[in-house]
């Protein structure tokens, strides 16, 4: 009954598919919406995805809000909003791919953050004294992860639950801890 629902409801959002046919970030969006699964060719399958992803998935409408910005974006999160407990700094460089596993309460305020990021509830990512993290490609942030300040965080880079990261981390690695410390290296 759910499924049938939002197939039906995701047609409230075709005001967000315009918006998303003329967004410059179209590619990056396409990123996000098969960041779990294969990208299909048909244009119009796509669209639909996203639709339905719009409607099923309020954490997916704020990343879509953020990569979308502009008077319609703002006018379309009147009546369907985005979630208010997950928070994205309008001036974070956020790649695509982005797998958002329930990010609430969480919020990115990174200087960059690459493809494939993974992301749990309660992350943190802030900046101190003015500097903000940069962060690379395929990193997976558990529950109540906390990266501050001016460093950087290498490609492959898992960061285990309730870990507080203050200093900067190779790539390929597992860190856990307060303050976090390499765990292990991955091959």
């Amino acid at each position: 009954m759910r499924r049938l629902f939002i197939k039906i409801y995701r047609f409230a959002f075709i005001l967000h598919g315009i918006g998303f046919l003329r967004s410059p970030n179209k590619e990056t969006i396409i990123e996000d919406i098969y960041s779990q699964k294969k990208k299909p060719s048909n244009r119009s399958r796509i669209f639909f995805d996203l639709l339905e992803k719009l409607a099923s998935d309020k954490y997916f409408r704020t990343l879509f809000y953020f990569r979308t910005r502009g008077f319609l974006s703002n006018f379309l999160r009147i009546f369907f909003p985005r979630d208010q407990r997950f928070t994205i700094d309008i001036n974070t460089k956020l790649g695509g791919g982005v797998i958002l596993a329930h990010p609430y309460s969480s919020i990115i305020n990174a200087e960059s953050v690459g493809k494939n990021l993974y992301m749990n509830q309660l992350v943190t990512i802030g900046e101190n004294n003015g500097n903000r993290p940069k962060i690379g490609n395929n990193v997976k942030l558990y529950t109540n992860a906390t990266i501050i300040g001016g460093i950087t965080i290498g490609d492959n880079v898992v960061v285990g639950a309730g870990s507080v990261v203050v200093k900067d981390v190779p790539s390929n690695c597992i860190i856990a801890g307060n303050p976090a410390k390499i765990i292990r290296y991955i091959k």
